[in-house]
């Protein structure tokens, strides 16, 4: 695995984890016990993350010349709660196997 998929896929799970502190720590902290700062702090960082991962997806389907079907997989991932650590997986496990057969 090359430096690119290394630094994507490390960018993919801090995004994703990034997303669920939001839905399961920050947001209840905030409607629930009223408190936002957790919640505006974990959010800009989410907002950076998630911005990072949409470039770095542009950035690997014209590098590596990513099917339209694997660049909306992981467009789509990164709006639904595990989504990104879903695609990494798969994506991972069919650069594998690419590698192999080489």
């Amino acid at each position: 695995m090359d430096n690119d998929h290394r630094r994507f896929k490390l960018l993919a799970h801090a995004e994703g984890i990034s997303f669920l502190l939001i839905l399961f720590i920050t947001m209840p902290l905030k409607y629930g016990l009223e408190m936002g700062v957790p919640n505006r702090v974990v959010g800009m960082l989410h907002g950076v993350l998630f911005i990072g991962y949409i470039l770095t997806i542009v950035f690997m389907k014209f590098k590596y010349k990513w099917k339209a079907g694997k660049t909306t997989f992981a467009l789509l991932s990164s709006v639904v709660p595990f989504g990104t650590f879903v695609f990494v997986r798969k994506y991972l496990s069919e650069q594998s196997h690419e590698e192999a057969g080489n």
